[in-house]
């Protein structure tokens, strides 16, 4: 998956494809999904015109499985070759690539890329956001609001409503950000508390709601942007990597996806997010992180019975 994707067979072999996704799920041999056996004895793989490639059969609990199950891909109609050009297409894309983009440049309609796009962003999604920072460690905050402005309206006589969004950095390490209701003190400390470590030192600008919330730290610093100041104590104190990552997801809703709804504005900013931690490995390395990522997801229409973890996509 590190190869350029012109040169890479897995975009368009099917076979090619699986035995990818098999070296990086399974990379010391496959083990079921079902019951967890990785005795390789029990495990066999199906021979023959009458199985299906990549078709395994464990003796443990006599269940069956491929390199899908107990994934987002589990029973998707989409080819797996598919599967991982568009991991690799969202992964280097960066500043995000649009579904009817997607769905031109995989031949798929543009419902299925839509439901693509939101599958692997699940797999981009960590399973627990932080906490970041810790001792000698300073984490920037701050806010702002994604959503469109009035005076662009051509023919809406309804003003679009504005969403607000935290961006949390750690200068040494991760950075999350979180769609959030407002940007009142309880709103901000609930989230902040629970993502950030609190033996760091937080960096905030001069918004009021921060005052109580600082104190919880082990040290609180301000910036006072309405005052035209934005480093001071030597460069020490500013907020100009979140601001950075406001940037960076401002160009990404400006220049590719254009309206973002409340009811998946998560899933962009789990992908941005995704993208900002990763941004010192090259794009065959950030694939297969996204490929890993999607064991033990499930993305569907409407809650599974499975023992799988299942979110509802409406």
């Amino acid at each position: 998956m590190a190869q350029a994707p012109i040169q890479n067979r897995a975009f368009y072999e099917e076979d090619a494809a699986r035995e990818a996704l098999e070296a990086v799920r399974w990379p010391d041999g496959p083990s079921c999904p079902h019951c967890g056996n990785l005795d390789r004895e029990k495990i066999a793989k199906g021979q023959g015109k009458v199985h299906r490639p990549g078709l395994y059969y464990c003796a443990a609990c006599n269940g069956q499985f491929t390199v899908t199950v107990g994934t987002v891909m589990e029973r998707s109609k989409i080819p797996l070759s598919k599967w991982l050009f568009a991991m690799h297409l969202m992964g280097a894309s960066k500043k995000g690539m649009s579904a009817l983009q997607l769905s031109r440049m995989l031949g798929v309609t543009y419902k299925t890329a839509w439901f693509l796009c939101h599958r692997i962003r699940e797999a981009m999604t960590p399973d627990q956001r932080g906490p970041i920072g810790g001792a000698n460690k300073v984490v920037e905050s701050d806010e702002t609001y994604i959503g469109g402005k009035a005076k662009n309206r051509a023919f809406a006589k309804k003003e679009p409503k504005k969403h607000a969004v935290l961006a949390l950095v750690d200068r040494d390490g991760n950075s999350y950000s979180f769609h959030i209701a407002n940007v009142k003190a309880d709103t901000l400390r609930e989230t902040i508390n629970k993502a950030v470590d609190s033996k760091s030192h937080l960096m905030t600008d001069e918004l009021l709601s921060y005052g109580s919330v600082g104190k919880q730290f082990a040290g609180h610093s301000t910036v006072n942007h309405s005052a035209d100041e934005y480093v001071r104590l030597g460069g020490f104190a500013h907020i100009n990597t979140a601001e950075c990552r406001f940037s960076l997801m401002k160009r990404a809703v400006f220049g590719t996806h254009h309206s973002i709804s409340e009811a998946h504005l998560s899933r962009y900013l789990a992908e941005w997010d995704f993208k900002f931690n990763t941004r010192k490995m090259n794009d065959g390395e950030r694939a297969t992180l996204i490929a890993k990522g999607l064991e033990g997801k499930r993305l569907t229409y409407r809650p599974t019975d499975g023992n799988h973890q299942s979110r509802s996509v409406h």
